[in-house]
């Protein structure tokens, strides 16, 4: 056992202070304590003590026991046994929710995920079957005392991604740890240890044995906590990207006009797009996707003539290929439309000073207009790096009332119902006209409008 160091901490009320930025809520600390004084032994575990140990707050909390988990569920109010056949309960404490799993050893894995059988352990049983070392610390909070069985420690200190044991074992164990390591390298800014980029390698297409829920959830994380770029390489370099999306993959080497497109080929061009990503506050998942997929279309639509290099039609064959990708990886139907929309109008900002007032209206209030806006700013700086259509947009949002961008109705179909018209498809044409005459100011009161409408349609008999 390597003992690392007893991490400096102080009470504060019920809970534990580390630094001044790390707090361990009461709520942790009291399942501990009551596991502890029951005479179990109880620590955190994995992603929170990483975290702790190199000063970031955690986003959540681990705990690990000797208590068996009809001992756990004794112990507690509230529980909900989500896996309980694995030792696994969630235990709901202060309003929140904390995964507690008696130590444990795992038999062969028949499916690349779950293990056949499990038996209750030790700490150090239980931490060598885990993933990463990185992973693999306990911590103590009534001690202060960090216990390291694995060489965690040093190879946070080195920064690098490496297995607890041999890779080829973790990896076959369960194969979506090949994806979390490209993750973890990627959010963390670390390198991933030469023995497992090999194991990777080696067993690339065991991937597609996890499940497409998985998979999605994997990649939004290493999307967005930082690292994008350096997440898309890697899945390029262990040839992960191929095997779970061959469409991205084919991106790279489409070259593109060097006026409009100095950075290079279409690959190049959506990795600076990535570096761009905001990092503090994290990142929408829309955005991010819609980073990687705004461009698919240029892989299968790009033509060279006399005049140069196009790509027509990459938006609608964009679109089509996105929508394979999400329905694939299971996207929801919400996010699916959300990021339809962005890829759909993502060309249409080179047209924003030229648009009538109507048409300018509508596109700054389309839905999610701002995730719309921060791509085509990373779009531009990805590129050529001109932003006045950008600033264009901003200038007119902030300078626009809301009751000019939204202005109430001047008339409504039951008005036009009042009037004789007989209800069917010409309602819509006849509120949109009426409502562009409006945005672009030609009209400006129900009485306006209700000539307009006589004045262009008849209602019918």
């Amino acid at each position: 056992m390597q003992s690392c160091r007893d991490l400096p901490l102080r009470k504060q009320g019920e809970g534990v202070l580390l630094q001044s930025s790390q707090y361990i809520p009461e709520s942790v600390c009291l399942i501990l304590n009551r596991l502890k004084a029951a005479g179990h032994e109880a620590c955190l575990v994995g992603g929170c003590v990483r975290d702790l140990y190199c000063g970031i707050m955690p986003q959540d909390y681990d705990i690990v026991t000797s208590a068996r988990p009809e001992e756990v569920s004794s112990l507690f109010s509230h529980t909900i046994p989500v896996g309980i056949n694995f030792g696994v309960l969630i235990v709901i404490e202060g309003g929140q929710r904390y995964e507690v799993a008696t130590f444990r050893t795992e038999d062969s894995y028949a499916d690349g995920r779950r293990p056949t059988q499990v038996a209750f352990a030790t700490a150090e049983e239980d931490v060598k079957r885990r993933d990463f070392t990185i992973n693999g610390l306990l911590f103590d909070p009534e001690a202060g005392r960090l216990i390291d069985y694995v060489g965690g420690c040093r190879d946070i200190e080195n920064r690098i991604v490496r297995t607890i044991g041999d890779p080829e074992r973790r990896f076959a164990e369960d194969h979506l740890r090949m994806l979390r390591a490209v993750r973890f390298a990627a959010n963390l800014g670390y390198d991933i240890d030469g023995d497992v980029l090999k194991a990777i390698r080696g067993h690339v297409e065991d991937i597609q044995r996890i499940s497409a829920e998985r998979k999605r959830d994997e990649l939004c994380k290493l999307l967005t906590r930082g690292g994008a770029r350096r997440g898309m390489e890697l899945l390029a370099e262990t040839a992960l990207l191929g095997e779970i999306m061959p469409e991205v993959a084919a991106l790279q080497g489409i070259e593109q006009p060097e006026t409009f497109h100095p950075e290079g080929d279409v690959w190049e061009h959506t990795l600076m797009m990535l570096s761009l990503l905001p990092v503090e506050g994290g990142t929408d998942s829309r955005l991010a996707w819609s980073v990687i997929m705004h461009d698919l279309g240029k892989a299968v639509t790009r033509t060279v003539d006399e005049r140069g290099v196009h790509f027509y039609g990459h938006v609608q064959r964009g679109e089509e290929i996105a929508r394979q990708i999400m329905e694939r990886l299971r996207f929801s139907g919400a996010d699916i439309e959300t990021i339809l929309a962005l890829i759909r109008c993502h060309m249409l900002f080179m047209n924003v000073k030229e648009m009538r007032p109507s048409r300018l209206k509508r596109f700054l209030r389309m839905p999610d207009f701002a995730l719309h806006l921060q791509l085509h700013r990373l779009d531009c700086l990805g590129s050529h790096g001109m932003l006045d259509n950008y600033e264009f947009c901003r200038a007119q949002l902030s300078e626009m009332p809301e009751e000019e961008l939204r202005p109430p109705r001047l008339i409504t179909g039951y008005d036009l119902m009042e009037m004789g018209f007989t209800p069917g498809p010409v309602f819509a044409r006849i509120l949109q006209e009426v409502e562009d005459a409006q945005l672009n100011g030609t009209v400006s009161s129900a009485e306006d409008a209700r000539q307009m409408v006589l004045s262009y349609w008849a209602p019918a008999g």
